[in-house]
């Protein structure tokens, strides 16, 4: 087991009706900016029950955090605040939305030129605007984590940050406003959660026992929860438990001690920015691929995967790898993800494309450092 250091200091509020709870989490003289998407919140309820909880606040309101947020966008919320003199930010909504509000909380007091620095060299990040959440779409966990990505059009850029000043100081989950969502929105949602565990688990064997079970635990519940969210998204204890998922997923319990990879996450970013793929589209059409290049890399973690999560007590350690690997890409495909490249449109010359921006940056990635931009193409090639 690596050393570590472990912090999670969101308080996490579960349950039904949990939103009123909202006025108490907030003290009175906090003048408050609420950051919304594109309008579901008023669909679902959520944004009357925001508004009745914050009554005697001073708020205002951001709306039009796309997904995958944009600088450009986060910049005007940035301004808004400025202009009130906000001095605590609530995100209500999905990943997107918390991602955007956590770079808007480290913008409102920079004193640089250009904040996009921020998203760059994290080390930048020295202060924050407080925030909470009211999180209406599991997938990206960032409802209780230090993380958030953030793209820039302009540039074709899409980058990650992370800082311990990212942390919301609550996370209100509501398993009810996930009743509204659309299937292709839970089904991203699941993909993004099974991804965020393999990222952490998928690497070599023998690093914490305590991880590697809890990893596998959540994995065996996605794949038991996932076709029933897409059977019957109503049923309250099968969207709490997949609620819960998803926020356990990337909260930091599971990477406690162990080497991670996130190779898929940050070459898959390409075929976002460049060809606009949903995130969890595009951790479906690089793992299975990347896999299948990096299968020596892990046999004996998929081996131990295969037999833990599947089932697979018969074959060589390759054959059980092998069926680890079809059966992980079954369970996309089961959950209405397309695997391959082609089959979004995207032309071959992609693959030449992503290389050449990836060799320009410079990028290395995995638990190895071993995914270069030689090592993408043979996985881009593959996924083809």
């Amino acid at each position: 087991m690596e050393n570590f250091t472990f912090q999670n200091p969101t308080r996490l509020i579960f349950g039904k009706g949990s939103i009123e709870q909202l006025n108490s989490e907030i003290t009175p003289e906090k003048r408050i900016m609420v950051c919304f998407g594109g309008g579901s919140a008023k669909k679902n309820g959520v944004y009357e029950q925001v508004k009745q909880a914050l009554s005697g606040h001073f708020t205002v309101e951001f709306w039009g955090i796309e997904p995958n947020p944009d600088y450009d966008t986060v910049m005007k919320a940035v301004a808004l605040a400025r202009e009130n003199n906000i001095d605590f930010l609530l995100a209500v909504g999905g990943g997107s939305v918390i991602d955007a509000t956590k770079f808007i909380a480290h913008a409102i007091p920079y004193k640089g030129e250009d904040a996009w620095q921020l998203a760059i060299h994290n080390d930048l990040i020295k202060e924050s605007t407080p925030l909470g959440v009211i999180l209406t779409l599991p997938a990206t966990g960032s409802e209780m984590n230090h993380r958030g990505v953030l793209s820039r059009r302009k540039t074709k850029e899409k980058v990650s940050f992370i800082s311990p000043f990212s942390f919301p100081k609550f996370a209100i989950l509501d398993p009810v406003v996930t009743f509204t969502l659309p299937e292709k929105q839970l089904t991203n949602g699941v993909v993004d959660s099974f991804m965020h565990i393999m990222e952490q688990y998928m690497t070599s064997t023998g690093n914490s026992v305590l991880m590697d079970r809890w990893a596998e635990g959540v994995l065996l519940s996605l794949i038991e929860l996932g076709p029933k969210v897409l059977a019957d998204k109503t049923d309250y204890d099968t969207m709490a438990n997949f609620m819960l998922c998803a926020t356990m997923a990337l909260n930091g319990f599971t990477g406690m001690g162990v080497p991670q990879d996130w190779a898929t996450h940050r070459i898959g970013y390409e075929l976002t920015i460049l060809y606009g793929l949903d995130h969890a589209e595009t951790l479906a059409v690089v793992y299975p691929a990347l896999l299948k290049i990096l299968k020596n890399q892990k046999m004996e973690k998929l081996a131990q995967y295969a037999e833990r999560v599947w089932g697979i007590q018969s074959g060589s350690i390759t054959e059980k790898a092998d069926l680890a690997i079809q059966l992980t890409e079954g369970f996309f495909r089961k959950m209405g993800m397309k695997t391959h490249m082609k089959e979004y449109g995207i032309p071959p010359e992609a693959i030449d494309i992503i290389y050449n921006r990836l060799k320009k940056n410079g990028a290395v990635y995995g638990e190895n450092k071993n995914v270069d931009a030689e090592m993408a193409r043979k996985i881009f090639a593959e996924s083809y």
